[in-house]
């Protein structure tokens, strides 16, 4: 895992060598953070607003979250420098012991499983849209009034996608496709901030969608945490943050909190801007998807399916490789252990049905649990042990393991991590059950 993370960073970074990290400035740095963090997320935050109960309470819930956010990034740096490690698996083991790295390796995998299914999610909403749009364009006819074959459900175009892209660039051992579409993440996002707010001001009316209540919060503690999962979601870059931290020329605690905070600040402010003007547009009607909420013909949003498509499609064998790395490294060790050898063959066959079997249940998930809000529910909760559980647990360890001058900062910051825990144990249990009452609803 650290080979592939550093060759990952390596790549985003555009390093002509892959043996010799690069070593990123401060515009770098929070470059990379950016696009780790804006992605997939920003569709689901007009409609998170929307859940929260109003624009008030969705961007306090989004302040308070954020100084765990940053806390997070902040301490995860300090246990990379103190057990001089880089990567997110390799500093949780090394600081908190083999136990709680396995518990790490094994939400790692599940959270990037979680996140394919997102993507597939989002991809087929798009294809939805887009069939519909060509469809009139080639007819002529209203939206809507496609008529409904096999062949043109979007599940069907969606399968068609992973078996004739997706599975082809997801086999190989390296997936070098990403120096070339890194920045696609960051684009299509920036595009969606900017074209929601320009289609809010293109409206001709505003009254006829919104009410008072719509702006105003929601007095439900339920509502008001019901942000949080989709906020864990759109600003997850943790587990990236400490491959990025150990490629930085400096790599001082304090200019990693500056660093931490300017990435964190860029994307409240286009999280924040999306969220409130794509929930004013269309009040308590918008999408759990907020591109579905806009009609198929939209040229702007037209733009804004095939940025984030493309940019999906090309990110996903990226997360699946990471994601089957954990999975094929147990098995390799499991054969070494019994047969003493792995060749390279069982391991080529390894990973070929590694990927067909990750992409063939992600595909089953996207096609039978098609809201995309149920999926970041999940997503959101086991973020909540990179963001919360894991980080307090590296400061409760090394404050105890590790030299402290003042016993009173010692003190603070223990019960600053109990606190992080504690939080994120909330999180987790809060977001997890809701999304499963919310499935069991369903049947």
């Amino acid at each position: 895992m650290e080979e592939l993370a550093r060759e990952s960073i390596s790549l985003l970074a555009r390093s002509a060598s892959h043996s010799d990290p690069p070593r990123l400035g401060s515009f770098g740095a929070v470059f990379i953070m950016l696009k780790s963090a804006l992605g997939a997320g920003l569709l689901n935050f007009p409609w998170a607003f929307q859940k929260a109960g109003g624009v008030h309470t969705a961007i306090s819930v989004e302040l308070v979250s954020l100084v765990f956010l940053v806390s997070g990034l902040v301490i995860l740096g300090y246990a990379s420098s103190v057990s001089r490690q880089k990567t997110y698996q390799d500093v949780v083991r090394e600081v908190c012991g083999p136990a709680i790295g396995q518990l790490c390796e094994v939400c790692f995998c599940f959270n990037l499983f979680m996140i394919c299914v997102a993507f597939l999610v989002v991809v087929q909403d798009q294809l939805e849209k887009l069939c519909i749009s060509m469809y009139e364009a080639v007819t002529g006819s209203g939206e809507g009034e496609i008529p409904y074959h096999w062949y043109t459900d979007q599940r069907f175009a969606l399968f068609i996608m992973c078996l004739v892209i997706i599975l082809p660039l997801s086999i190989p051992k390296e997936i070098g496709i990403q120096k070339y579409t890194s920045v696609l993440g960051t684009l299509a996002a920036t595009y969606l901030c900017v074209a929601v707010i320009v289609k809010y001001y293109m409206m001709e009316t505003h009254s006829a969608i919104l009410t008072p209540e719509h702006t105003q919060g929601v007095g439900s503690w339920a509502s008001m945490f019901s942000v949080v999962p989709t906020i864990c979601f759109g600003f997850q870059c943790h587990e990236a943050c400490i491959a990025i931290y150990s490629s930085m020329e400096n790599q001082k605690i304090t200019h990693w909190i500056v660093i931490s905070v300017i990435s964190m600040l860029f994307c409240l402010l286009i999280y924040t801007l999306t969220g409130v003007y794509g929930f004013m547009t269309f009040g308590r009607e918008v999408a759990s998807d907020i591109l579905m909420s806009y009609p198929g013909k939209d040229v702007v949003m037209i733009i804004s399916r095939l940025l984030f498509g493309i940019s999906i499609i090309t990110i996903y064998p990226i997360i699946l490789l990471l994601g089957r790395s954990v999975i094929l490294n147990l098995v390799v060790r499991i054969q070494r252990r019994r047969w003493g050898i792995v060749t390279s063959a069982f391991e080529s066959r390894c990973r070929a049905l590694l990927t067909f079997i990750w992409i063939t249940i992600t595909l089953l998930i996207a096609m039978f649990v098609p809201d995309m809000g149920e999926v970041i529910s999940v997503i959101g909760g086991i973020s909540a042990f990179f963001i919360f559980i894991f980080p307090g647990l590296c400061l409760i360890f090394i404050m105890q393991n590790e030299p402290v001058s003042n016993p009173r900062i010692r003190v603070v910051l223990t019960i600053w991590g109990i606190i992080t825990v504690v939080v994120g144990a909330f999180i987790f249990g809060q977001s997890t059950t809701i999304a499963i009452m919310e499935l069991l609803d369903k049947f």
